[in-house]
Formats: C-alpha cells, structure tokens, sequence
C-alpha cells in the first residue's frame, strides 16, 4: 500500500522488536505525541515497559503481523533479523514506508557485498564459499589474515573467524558446515567509525556527525564524537552515506560502520538506529530516533547539528553494579538504562552519554573509573 499523507501525531507507530533500539524509537515516538505498538515474544521487554500497548508474539507470526497491521497507521522494526517475506505479506493492510528491499540487502552478506560493490561502494575484497573446496580457492585469492562470517545472523562477533594462518581453517570449516559465507580480505585500519543517515520517500536526506568507535571482544565500547578524523575524511564519509541513501531508497535511519585506513572502507550497514549513535540523545538537537520517525512518518527532516562533542560509553552486565555507585557522584553524566531485568555479562544493559568541551580529558574521566577495565 502506497501512502503520500505524512503520519501525524494523534496515530499509532508499530514498532517490530521490543529491544532497547526499541525503546528509545517508543521515547521519541511519544514526545511527537504519537502512540506506540510494539511486537516482541517477551512480556514485559524494554520497549514494552514504554509503549502503548504490546502484542505478546514472534515476529513471523502472521497473525500477530495482521493484528499489528490493524491497530497501527505505519509499521517498522529496530532490528534488521525478522521475516522480510512475513514483513511483506502485510504491505497491503498497512503502511510499511521501509519496504523489504533495504531488509533483504541487509540481513545477508552477499546480498550487501554484491550491492555496494556493484554501485561502486568501497569494501574489502571478498569472495563466497559454501563448500570446503570453494573456501579453499576464496583462500587463495584473498589470503591471509582474513575474516570468514556467515552470510546471514551473527553479531557482536558471532557467525565469524579471523583466519590469520592455515592452522585457522578448522575453525573456519565449522562456521562453513552452517551455510554460504563470505571470506573477506582483512584490512588494517587505524579507525573505526560509523554514520547515521536518514531519508524519507520524498528523497530529503539527514546525516549525523562522524562517530569514532572502539570495540572490545567484538562489542563496542565507546563512541567519540566527532571522530578524530580530518575533515576531508569527514566530507567524504558524508557524502557516501548520502549516496548510499540514494541508492537504496532508503526511508528510515541508516548505521554505516567503516574502517579508516589508507582509504575509506564500508565495513557493513544495519538499517535501523545503530548503537554508535546514541549519542545523538543529548549531543544533538535531533537524535537518530527523532530522524527515524521523521523519516518513516513522511515529515521534513531537519539539518542536525552537534550541539557539543561527547562520549558514548556502553554499560554491559558487568558494569551495571558498578555505575549505580558511580551515578550517584556524576550529576553530568546521562545514564540510560534499558529496564532489562538479567544484567549478563556482556550484555548490552544501558549506556552513559557524557558531553564535553574536551574528549580527551574526558577519555581520561572514564579510565579513571575503573569501571571498564
């Protein structure tokens, strides 16, 4: 179903995902003045806690799909891993301004490594293999050190193997026995950084400051705004993310993740708000869930600007103990949490915003914590 009308605030916003990505859009959502639906198999998730109502069920669950389809006016998902095909099949009872294709390209590898290097995107080389022989020939065209992953799934991590020698290639053999994957070349970087873009249909186009991120054990761990790269590299990663906006008709918000090193290299995308801009809160006049309802209820969007550079600094399982003392020290510090009740280790449990006139001194603030050691 094709809607020109914009969605205004009064109507209902169904939400896929009750996760934290969630229950920040729920936030945003409801400042509009909108009211939220959320969809997730566990009572009592975190964006449940927020919104209007919930259904309690699986994403592919058709019937749940048709109950949301009915009691929202526009649907969308905060995480890219749901049913595209069961998405589709409620497109003609509700407004889905996203469609599936940005879905379909994201949830799979392939599918994304041969979309950005057709439209002449930068990314590593890579090749496919979906038998031992063919991740044998992938080998000796890549070489070493690279990294293997699963076409489809996987993060933090998960679903990949670095091989850095042949003596990796067990390793690599067990990932293969799950499906296709996709080898790709390693490349050294000095940075990692990522960007939030956001696009309605009417093509207007929104994106946020550069964000540098560290990640430790795969997860990421802090964010650094701007990033500390010069402003060509800035400039240049800008007017990529437009591009790529372009190209994939994108409605909604867009998380680009890319190296720095001697060139710019798109590392992967994920097509809803992303854990590097969340930021974007307090450091920003609008955030990434602000532009994401903009974006998918067919309003203007709006230039963003950084109001004042800051620190994102995520709390796992692990931390959360030690941040409620810290809290109670750190008036200036923006702390979320995101009403998970098992705070597990390495589990994303909230996170800490910190605006500042100097990142560096900052830096120096968290270390010395010692929370995060």
């Amino acid at each position: 179903m094709n809607y020109a009308k914009a969605i205004l605030p009064g109507e209902t916003i169904g939400i896929i995902g009750g996760g934290q990505l969630g229950r920040m859009l729920a936030f945003s959502a409801q400042s509009m003045g909108y009211k939220v639906g959320v969809l997730d198999p566990q009572v009592d998730c975190p964006a449940g806690q927020v919104a209007t109502w919930q259904i309690v069920g699986e994403y592919s669950d058709d019937m749940a799909l048709a109950e949301m389809a009915e009691r929202c006016d526009v649907l969308t998902y905060e995480f890219e891993n749901i049913d595209a095909e069961a998405l589709d099949r409620v497109r003609e009872q509700v407004f889905v301004p996203q469609g599936v294709t940005v879905l379909e390209v994201t949830q799979n590898r392939q599918l994304e490594k041969n979309f950005l290097s057709e439209h002449g995107f930068p990314v590593a080389s890579y090749e496919m293999a979906e038998q031992v022989a063919e991740l044998d020939r992938a080998i000796e065209t890549i070489g070493y050190p690279s990294v293997l992953k699963t076409i489809r799934g996987g993060y933090d991590g998960h679903g990949q193997v670095v091989l850095k020698t042949s003596e990796d290639l067990s390793l690599a053999r067990e990932l293969l026995v799950g499906g296709t994957c996709v080898l790709e070349q390693w490349v050294s970087f000095e940075k990692e950084v990522s960007i939030m873009v956001s696009r309605n249909l009417a093509g207007e186009i929104a994106v946020f400051p550069v964000s540098e991120n560290e990640h430790r054990q795969n997860i990421l761990h802090q964010s650094i705004v701007p990033a500390r790269v010069t402003p060509a590299v800035q400039s240049e990663i800008q007017v990529l993310a437009k591009a790529l906006a372009e190209k994939l008709k994108l409605c909604g918000v867009l998380g680009i993740e890319f190296f720095i090193g001697e060139t710019v290299i798109i590392n992967e995308l994920a097509p809803r708000p992303h854990n590097s801009g969340h930021y974007s809160i307090e450091a920003c006049d609008y955030s990434q869930f602000d532009l994401h309802i903009l974006s998918i209820c067919q309003r203007p969007l709006p230039e963003v600007n950084l109001l004042q550079p800051a620190v994102m600094v995520n709390i796992l399982g692990q931390h959360v103990a030690p941040i409620y003392e810290t809290l109670l020290q750190k008036a200036e510090w923006h702390v979320h949490f995101y009403g998970k009740t098992e705070a597990k280790e390495n589990r994303k449990m909230g996170h800490v915003t910190i605006l500042t006139k100097n990142c560096e001194d900052t830096l120096a603030e968290i270390k010395g914590e010692h929370i995060w050691d």
